[in-house]
């Protein structure tokens, strides 16, 4: 009895952190690694769909890449910071700025160039099941 006992919770044990490492390796495969995800809720209304607020902070000499959502995001700069997109000037985004990015309308490509990182509060309204950013090559 205490062996099949043992066996059990330690198979159940296993599968848990199989589970874990399976969708910690699928969310670092499709996502940001500068996004943390604070909060996901299915969207009321609309069982295809769900809704994800998160953190974004990208540090001095880091990037955003060009990518698309399935879905809408809306961001609030948190704390504004110097950006370059590619073959522009440097620009500022500054804290206060808020914003909408389209339904698979590309977005994001832009370097950090100044010496203070950039904070965003991001919430992504977006197919449920689907990755959460497709990277644009």
């Amino acid at each position: 009895m205490k062996t099949s006992r043992l066996t059990l919770t330690l198979s159940g044990a296993l599968l848990f952190a199989l589970g874990l490492t399976t969708g910690l390796t699928a969310q670092t495969l499709t996502d940001s690694p500068q996004r943390a995800e604070q909060k996901r809720t299915d969207l009321s209304g609309t069982p295809d769909m769900e809704v994800i607020a998160s953190i974004v902070e990208l540090k001095p000499g880091q990037s955003s890449n060009l990518h698309v959502h399935h879905g809408v995001e809306a961001f609030h700069v948190l704390q504004g910071a110097m950006v370059q997109a590619p073959g522009k000037e440097a620009s500022m985004m500054p804290t206060g700025l808020t914003g909408l990015n389209l339904r698979d309308v590309q977005h994001g490509s832009f370097k950090v160039v100044g010496d203070m990182p950039l904070k965003l509060f991001t919430v992504h309204i977006v197919d449920k099941n689907a990755p959460l950013y497709d990277f644009v090559k």
